[in-house]
Formats: C-alpha cells, sequence, structure tokens
C-alpha cells in the first residue's frame, strides 16, 4: 500500500525515543488530567513529534499518536532495532541486576512483548540471557521468560494462548499485560497470527486485511464487533467456537473473559464479524 510505505518512510525520518517504564500510557493532550489513548510498552521505539513542557507528542508503531510525559523517554537512538533481540514471553519478566533471583530485587518487571537487546546468551545448560537497557544498563533475564524467535501462531494455537490472559484487568487504553482494552487485545493477538490490526475497534472492522462474514458462518479466530451500529462500534472479541468469545470487557467484571454470544446482552449488540485475509 502506498500509504502505508509514505508513512513508514515518515516514521523513519522522526527522532527517536525509547520508553523506559513498563507502560507509558498516551494521553490525548498534554497532562495527566487527559484521557488516555493508548499506551506504549518497555523499549518500544516512538517517533517524537513534539515537546512541550515536559511532555513529548509520540507517534508509536502502530500509527498512534498521543502525549507522554517526557520523563517516561529515553530520546536518541533506537532500542532493539537490529542484531540479537529476546522478546518476552511470559505475561511478565523480571529483569534483574545479575544472573540471580536471589540476591537483589527485580531491576525492573517488563510486560508480554517486551523487547531487549541481546548482549549474551546462556551457554549450554544455563538459563540467562544478559541484556542491554534501553538506558545502557546491563540486565539478566530468565531464558523461560524470551524467545529470539517468537513464532507465528495458528488460530487454534492463538485461541489457546488467548486463555493465558483470563483474569487480567480490563484497562481504558491498554496495551499490555498489565492491562488491555477490547481493540489493544484483540490486535495483540493479530499479532501472534502476523497481521499488524489497527489500533481501535472502528478502523479493525473496516481494515482492508480482513473479509466480513456471517454470523451464521462464524468460525474459530473471527473477529467481533459490537455496538449501535456498523458505523459506530465500541468494542470487539475473537470468536471461540461454539458460542463462546473471549475479550477485554467492562462487562459485569472489568477482566479478560469469556462470554457467551447468544446472551441477549451481547446478542442486541452484534453488529459485525471480520476474518483476517
Amino acid at each position: 500500500m502506498p500509504g502505508l510505505a509514505v508513512l513508514a518512510l515518515f516514521a523513519a525520518a522522526l527522532p527517536t525515543a525509547v520508553v523506559l517504564q513498563p507502560v507509558a500510557n498516551m494521553y490525548s493532550r498534554p497532562s495527566t488530567d487527559a484521557d488516555v489513548v493508548s499506551q506504549a510498552i518497555y523499549g518500544a521505539n516512538a517517533g517524537l513529534l513534539e515537546q512541550k513542557d515536559g511532555w513529548a507528542h509520540i507517534r508509536t508503531a502502530d500509527d498512534y499518536l498521543g502525549w507522554t510525559p517526557l520523563s517516561a523517554l529515553l530520546p536518541g537512538k533506537a532500542y532493539a532495532a537490529s542484531g540479537r533481540v529476546a522478546e518476552v514471553q511470559s505475561l511478565f519478566a523480571h529483569i534483574y541486576r545479575e544472573a540471580s533471583v536471589t540476591k537483589h530485587a527485580p531491576l525492573i518487571t517488563v510486560p508480554f512483548e517486551s523487547r531487549l537487546e541481546v548482549v549474551a546468551e546462556p551457554k549450554e545448560g544455563g538459563r540467562w540471557f544478559q541484556v542491554r537497557l534501553p538506558d545502557g544498563r546491563a540486565g539478566w533475564v530468565q531464558a523461560g521468560d524470551v524467545s529470539l524467535e517468537p513464532k507465528r501462531l495458528s488460530i487454534a494455537e492463538t485461541l489457546e494462548f488467548a486463555k493465558s490472559f483470563l483474569g487480567l484487568p480490563y484497562t481504558w487504553g491498554g496495551t499490555s499485560s498489565y492491562g488491555y482494552d477490547c481493540s489493544g487485545f484483540s490486535q495483540m493477538l493479530a499479532r501472534r497470527r502476523g497481521v499488524n490490526l489497527p489500533r481501535d475497534a472502528q478502523p479493525q472492522a473496516e481494515f482492508h486485511g480482513v473479509a466480513a462474514v456471517d454470523r451464521q458462518t462464524l468460525q474459530p479466530g473471527d473477529l467481533l464487533y459490537f455496538g449501535a451500529s456498523e458505523k459506530k462500534i465500541t468494542h470487539t472479541g475473537i470468536y471461540m467456537g461454539e458460542g463462546k468469545f473471549i475479550n477485554a470487557t467492562t462487562h459485569v467484571t472489568p477482566m479478560v473473559r469469556i462470554d457467551d454470544l447468544n446472551d441477549a446482552y451481547w446478542t442486541k449488540l452484534l453488529v459485525a464479524a471480520r476474518r483476517l485475509k
């Protein structure tokens, strides 16, 4: 797509800032009194559009804009953009100052999908990766928490994997295992299948990489969209089969949970379904 190519070139030309916090909120304007529009996770690179009064206006890899405190960022070179990179595959991973879980408290605890620059890999039978953190410090992370080559998941593998997030809190604007919102959760699961969905539910339903499907022909892995109409979508989830779907929701209990599409509440709100092409 030419438009996407232009965006990629534009993003590449922007000054870069790396996220230093486990999760950095992105606000609609430069104030913590503003609403949260999205989040950026530890080690992520963002385009730096503007700086103002201790705030940065950033663009994340999914082309989302928001304001983040400068204290959450390190402007400069891109991080973990080349060389050996370990991606966190556990829901959370402790990073330690040495290869020991007992000597000191973790330096930081980072969420699923955080990317880390690898300095040294475990020797045969070893369990520790040495990593360089975005601020230049050395850190050690256990091999069981990361992967050098995260694999693309099948539909069945994705749905089974999705269950590992059950019970995590619903968080408005959330894009991490510290808490997802509905579209952030669907976007993350699509990434596991190798598809980069837009950030929000309405653009997801209109994305060129999906095809419309009828409720009668739903298959596991299909994306479900809910709202007042197909042009006013406010929620999304992933169909699991046999009338069940998984979603991050505030309905009844605010968490990632499995719901029944045949419940009256969900049936009246379902307005669209999509299948990844």
